[in-house]
């Protein structure tokens, strides 16, 4: 037997025609309703409710990259910023400290530098330049002194401003480095200006210091987009970016843009004060969709999961109860054959002992005639030795006694029809059934063996319960054997309070897959889709109405055997509900 047989429900293929219309009513067409229904009633609010996850996970994720992005982004901000206002801070000690004779005096500035360089560090030189541009004094490893410097953008700028950062250009003719200047009035009105190159490594070791993923990026440019740190992706110092470049906020920011390659990139910025440098982080979208890859992997094998056991727990549900409403339909269905046969043996009861009525007013007078027949036959010596005479006498009232035993099984076995608990001999109900059975068993060339206890058994018990279960069971061996067989009925007393009726055929058998399901109403192993299947359903249902058991025994080809267990008493509780 197929795995599909073996969990293939009992209603799977079974029709019943109902309603006015007789229409066949398909209980796996029910059975599919019930899951369809049931399983988009309860996988849509699931379905829904792991969409609205996705997304608020997806946004959780994004909003913490985002805060992350801005907390790396504002603490190196921060800390350039913070190592730009000491240098500038010390700037401006150097030039309040000083008078700017001494500070044009070289050994002073060469002391200055060394000691800022030792202090701070990120020095390369320092110089003087006065109101009209001329660098006055200079200490470092360029060649600047005597040089004028009044075209120049960063002086201009810190004339207006008195604060200048000079980012880094590629035409410079110096090694990459920024240029820090600041303005100081002296007391006749005019000014000088106190320039300094600042190293570039150190930014360099600050943006290198920060922990960031193998794809992430960071690096400061100037607000024309010109690098003046190195950059994974983008090129070295001087390389302008392809990212667009923000315009001028406060704070941290971040937005999204699309890399060179076409990549979408979150970009977090911070622009650095009193400067035109920008400090800029990328970080791929790629790489936030790999950190939402499995939380997104482990809601789909949870969803998956819940999926799964839905759908089982509905097909296990649905299975369950239209089991129930089968079951419940073949139990009313049979329940109503059940009756319509009582009534059809009713019937029969009452047209057998109708008839046995009628038969019995005949043969009543054909007895006395064939009597006084025989009686003045007697009294002439004639005919008294006419042997063959008094033998037609005697072959008429043998007949007649003959069909009065018959007349007196019929009324004997349509009076025990009723149900009702009485006191009855065993053996004297098998032979009534086999006086009645006795003509058929003979046209069907079947052999009855009949093995009864020498002693009498004496039943308190329904005898119309028990009369109709041997009759079901001898009338199945007969269907079993077809013509010709042997048919053993045995009888035997197991306790005094319980005896077995075993009745055998050697009829066709039953296959072993059926046995199972031979109690089942509506089952029939007949060929041909005789009868209705009903039998030993009914059959079980008295054996267990009267309190017994019922078994059944049987190899394909070699016949059946029946064993039904019957109390000799039936109990009060199962009198009260017979």
């Amino acid at each position: 037997m197929s795995i599909i047989k073996k969990i293939k429900p009992r209603f799977w293929d079974h029709y019943d025609a109902s309603g006015a219309s007789m229409q066949p009513f398909s209980f796996r067409r029910k059975w599919k309703l019930i899951v369809i229904l049931t399983s988009v009633v309860a996988l849509i609010p699931l379905l829904v409710m792991t969409l609205i996850d996705f997304q608020l996970t997806k946004r959780a994720i994004e909003s913490e990259i985002h805060v992350n992005m801005i907390r790396t982004v504002s603490n190196t901000w921060q800390a350039i910023s913070s190592s730009l206002t000491q240098r500038k801070a010390a700037l401006d000690f150097i030039a309040r400290d000083n008078s700017y004779e001494n500070l044009n005096q070289a050994e002073r500035l060469s002391g200055i530098l060394k000691s800022l360089q030792e202090g701070l560090g990120g020095f390369e030189d320092i110089g003087v330049v006065d109101a009209r541009g001329h660098v006055q004094a200079y200490t470092g490893p360029y060649d600047l002194k005597g040089a004028n410097v009044y075209s120049d953008k960063c002086f201009q700028s810190v004339i207006k401003k008195g604060f200048y950062i000079k980012d880094m250009h590629g035409e410079a003719e110096t090694a990459p480095h920024l240029v820090m200047a600041t303005k100081h009035v002296l007391q006749d009105g005019s000014f000088f200006v106190l320039r300094s190159g600042l190293d570039n490594n150190l930014m360099n070791n600050m943006i290198s210091r920060l922990d960031i993923g193998r794809a992430d990026d960071a690096f400061i440019v100037s607000n024309e987009g010109v690098l003046q740190t190195p950059s994974r992706s983008h090129g070295g110092i001087y390389d302008k970016i392809s990212l667009p470049i923000p315009e001028p906020v406060s704070g941290t920011k971040t937005m999204e843009a699309m890399a060179q390659d076409g990549t979408p990139v979150l970009v977090g910025y911070a622009h650095i004060p009193d400067t035109s440098l920008i400090l800029m982080m990328v970080k791929p979208k790629s790489e936030i969709m790999a950190m939402w890859y499995k939380p997104r992997m482990k809601l789909v094998g949870l969803l998956v999961l819940s999926i799964a056991v839905i759908l089982l727990a509905v097909l296990g549900s649905a299975t369950y109860l239209v089991q129930r409403i089968h079951d419940a339909d073949q139990k009313r269905v049979a329940a109503l054959h059940q009756v319509e046969y009582s009534n059809k043996l009713a019937s029969l009861g009452r047209l057998a002992s109708g008839v046995a009525h009628e038969i019995n007013n005949p043969l009543a007078i054909i007895n006395q005639k064939a009597g006084l027949i025989k009686d003045l036959f007697t009294m002439h010596q004639s005919y008294a030795s006419d042997e063959k005479l008094m033998g037609l006498v005697k072959g008429v009232l043998s007949s007649v006694e003959r069909a009065g035993s018959i007349t007196g099984q019929l009324l004997n076995f349509a009076r025990h029809l009723d149900t009702d608990i009485e006191r009855f001999d065993l053996g004297e109900m098998v032979g009534d059934l086999m006086g009645l059975l006795e003509k058929e068993a003979e046209f069907r060339r079947i052999e009855i063996s009949l093995k009864m206890p020498g002693e009498k058994i004496v039943l308190e018990s329904d005898r119309g319960n028990i009369q109709q279960i041997c009759l079901n069971l001898i009338n199945n061996a007969f269907a079993a054997m077809e013509q010709g067989g042997q048919l053993d009925i045995k009888v035997a007393v197991n306790t005094p309070q319980q005896i077995t009726i075993v009745i055998a055929d050697n009829g066709h058998g039953i296959p072993p897959a059926d046995l199972k399901r031979v109690f089942e109403p509506f089952f029939s192993t007949r060929a041909g889709h005789k009868g209705t299947g009903l039998g030993l359903s009914i059959t079980y249902g008295l054996v267990k109405e009267i309190g017994g058991d019922i078994a059944v025994e049987s190899k394909l080809g070699e016949g059946t055997r029946f064993i039904v267990t019957l109390p000799m008493k039936v109990s009060p509780d199962r009198q009260q509900n017979t």
